[in-house]
């Protein structure tokens, strides 16, 4: 399995990122899979996930209405769409894979995890 995360960089505040996650060795289609993101000097948060066929997608609190995540099977890929950006979005951005076909924010239901793109918003 490997998931490789793209996209990431510097933004102003109120600007517009893409992230893309690129994945393999499994079977894409039948996984849930969500974005986290890790701060500075803070744990790991969940920012939204995306159910299998990209039907119902979740969101934290702190990015609804901003962050929109979705998916393409023909392309084994996940998106996470990000808008009006703030200074407090900074963080490294990971996807993850979970371990079945249900949708879950918990941590240890993500079995792989891709190597992080970094975002920084900052005027």
């Amino acid at each position: 399995v490997q998931l490789v995360e793209s996209g990431g960089g510097l933004a102003q505040p109120g600007g517009s990122l893409r992230l893309s996650c690129a994945a393999s060795g499994f079977t894409f289609s039948n996984y849930a899979m969500s974005w986290f993101r890790q701060a500075p000097g803070k744990g790991l948060e969940w920012v939204s996930g995306i159910n299998t066929d990209g039907s119902s997608t979740y969101r934290a609190d702190s990015v609804k209405g901003r962050f929109t995540i979705s998916r393409d099977s023909a392309k084994n890929t996940v998106y996470l769409q990000m808008n009006s950006l703030k200074p407090e979005d900074t963080a490294l951005y990971y996807c993850a894979k979970a371990g079945g076909s249900g949708y879950t924010a918990a941590l240890n239901e993500y079995d792989y995890w891709g190597q992080g793109t970094q975002v920084t918003v900052s005027s």
